[in-house]
């Protein structure tokens, strides 16, 4: 079941969902609250060894994404002018807003992009929409205020598009979770922001 922007204001209200800084009026919609774009991005190069490009495989018991990201990305920041996203390309880049979803709220959401983005060919989720229940906890810390979104940016369409750090970039839809689950999100992810496995 969707929340309605009512019930994400009481979820707020109950501290079932942390979010931070709170959004603006212009952020809500009847079923969904707008993030926008923080100002870090990282941008891939093609991993190679003696000069030759080289697939990746994830199903490889050896795979690191950490390692991976360490040796073969770029971090860089969204100039005050904007960051030019060229059709073909992708890059990741990060909410300005830290969610937490404490598992015992018995909330998820889903990470869904603009439609005003979205008709220009441009896609802010690939195919990993799910904010899990648990999503930004961080047992034995109530002052930890959550984790920003990661958002995987690709430019289908055949225009230029310019981001600006800040300018709404995806929306968030809250749901509920039948029943209590049995622990939170654990995984790679379950603690994140840019700058480091924190965040803060």
């Amino acid at each position: 079941m969707i929340l309605s922007d009512r019930e994400i204001r009481a979820g707020i209200a109950r501290n079932a969902i942390k979010l931070e800084p709170l959004p603006s009026i212009e952020a809500w919609s009847s079923t969904a609250l707008d993030l926008r774009l923080a100002g870090e991005i990282t941008q891939w190069r093609k991993p190679k060894v003696g000069g030759v490009s080289v697939p990746i495989s994830p199903s490889d018991p050896n795979y690191n994404f950490a390692d991976l990201q360490m040796n073969f990305c770029d971090n860089s920041t969204i100039p005050a002018t904007g960051f030019e996203l060229k059709s073909g390309s992708f890059l990741l880049a990060w909410t300005i807003e830290k969610i937490q979803l404490p598992h015992q709220s018995r909330l998820a959401a889903r990470v869904e992009g603009k439609s005003s983005l979205a008709r220009l060919g441009v896609g802010v989720h690939v195919t990993a929409p799910t904010i899990h229940a648990g999503f930004g906890y961080k047992s034995g810390d109530d002052q930890y205020p959550g984790n920003p979104i990661q958002l995987e940016i690709w430019n289908t369409g055949p225009l230029d598009i310019l981001l600006i750090r800040g300018m709404p970039i995806c929306q968030l839809i809250f749901e509920w979770v039948d029943g209590t689950p049995d622990k939170g999100y654990d995984s790679r992810f379950a603690v994140q922001g840019p700058g480091g496995v924190d965040g803060r």
